[in-house]
């Protein structure tokens, strides 16, 4: 039984394209219930005969130079459009322990992109900053290679400032997932109003909450200048005095949170910056 490499590991590597794949390893499934390999059009890779295979599905060529019995599998085209949405505000640029809410939130992408692009999915990113849904990547050829190129170039700033932001509308596709990281922090009911807004008998949408612990659980001690993320506004207080006012008040907003969401195809996974990423992803995918 294999451990689940940390977030810090995949950081070190230095390398989202290679760290989507070895996340999507240590997954092994996909977006749907099972990896659909078949004979469809594009060729993927080539595996073992196995007794009731169709023997018209051996590379013969293959056969006559290497002796091996060998079959051509390649994946169906998917009836499905996946749409992911990084939070790019301000506040994802918090940290613990070395790794940040938005490095945490690109490898998570990274990672359900490269199963999306294994499965032959529609795929395409957007960015939401200063209340504004900017699209990054559109559908198409090189989805996969130009997601990779745009969470690596992704920056947060900003406020998050909603001014009604909207996704592009429905394409041909029959059915649509709607894939969202961000830290869904809010001056009152921001995130709430957008899901339920996007909510659609055909749209699934699925909410990564990225949180650091100090966020949930709030044990520090002694003197701290806090710093508004967005607006940079700095505060000095002692934890000690806060602290049952913040663990308070988090209650209650996850409690807030969790019964606006509660929404036809809308579901939300909670995950902290120190939980290894692939543990966090079979917590949505299964």
């Amino acid at each position: 039984m294999t451990t689940d490499r940390s977030t810090v590991d995949f950081l070190r590597l230095n390398d989202l394209h290679l760290v989507s794949k070895l996340v999507s390893e240590e997954l092994r499934l996909g977006l749907h219930t099972s990896r659909r390999t078949g004979v469809g059009a594009e060729f993927e890779q080539y595996r073992h005969y196995q007794p009731g295979d169709d023997p018209k599905r051996i590379d013969w060529k293959l056969l006559a130079r290497t002796e091996r019995h060998m079959v051509r599998e390649s994946t169906t085209e998917s009836n499905r459009q996946i749409r992911f949405l990084l939070d790019l505000s301000g506040s994802m640029n918090y940290t613990e322990n070395g790794v940040s809410r938005l490095n945490y939130a690109r490898i998570v992408l990274a990672s359900l992109a490269y199963l999306g692009f294994r499965q032959g999915d529609d795929m395409s990113l957007f960015a939401l900053q200063n209340g504004v849904v900017r699209q990054l990547v559109t559908s198409g050829r090189q989805a996969f290679q130009k997601i990779i190129v745009a969470l690596e170039q992704a920056e947060a700033s900003g406020e998050w400032n909603p001014t009604e932001p909207v996704l592009p509308a429905f394409g041909a596709k029959t059915n649509e997932i709607l894939i969202v990281v961000s830290d869904l922090l809010q001056v009152s009911d921001e995130w709430i109003s957008l899901v339920q807004s996007l909510a659609h008998p055909r749209r699934e949408i699925l909410l990564f909450q990225v949180l650091g612990d100090q966020e949930t659980d709030f044990t520090m001690t002694g003197f701290f200048r806090f710093t508004d993320l967005e607006t940079g506004r700095e505060v000095e207080l002692e934890a000690d005095a806060i602290r049952e006012t913040v663990r308070q008040k988090a209650g209650a907003y996850f409690e807030k949170l969790d019964e606006g969401l509660r929404v036809p195809n809308v579901r939300l996974v909670r995950a902290r910056l120190s939980e290894p990423i692939a543990l966090v992803l079979r917590r949505g995918l299964v």
